[in-house]
């Protein structure tokens, strides 16, 4: 039986050892969508700040999330509570001054409205992003929408 549990251990380290170093490895290897190399320093979060609080920033184009104009630090969203919600939910925007969440929030996806904000609009992370001081990664020749100017 001793046998049995070292070897398990042994193999369970091994293991371990082997996905860290793979880890590594693949994180020096990392490419932009167009296939350029991108340097872990220009990945670093910590090289970038996030701007102070500020009004909403303007939108570049039509269905663009808005970004947020504040820090989320620290901010909590999980399946059971969403910090976003304590300013932006429709009971509380005029208290606290913040942007209400959008009607579209509580549509599921067949258009059928809801009386809380639909599961797949939740984690807010998946579209709004906090405004940085980031520098694009890669050159683009970007234009804003005609709708928008």
């Amino acid at each position: 039986m001793k046998n049995k549990t070292r070897n398990l251990v042994v193999a369970v380290l091994a293991t371990v050892s082997l996905g860290v170093s793979l880890g590594v490895q693949a994180a020096d290897a990392v490419q932009s969508l167009r296939g350029r190399a991108v340097s872990a320093q220009e990945l670093d979060p910590g090289k970038y700040t996030v701007e102070k609080d500020h009004v909403p920033s303007a939108r570049e184009y039509v269905q663009q999330p808005p970004l947020i104009p504040h820090k989320i630090d620290g901010y909590a969203v999980t399946t059971n509570f969403n910090k976003c919600m304590d300013c932006h939910s429709w009971t509380r925007y005029r208290e606290t001054g913040a942007t209400k969440v959008s009607l579209t929030h509580f549509k599921d996806r067949d258009g059928k409205e809801l009386s809380n904000i639909s599961p797949r609009r939740y984690f807010c992370n998946q579209c709004h992003v906090p405004q940085t001081d980031a520098q694009p990664l890669v050159e683009n020749t970007f234009k804003k929408a005609e709708g928008l100017r």
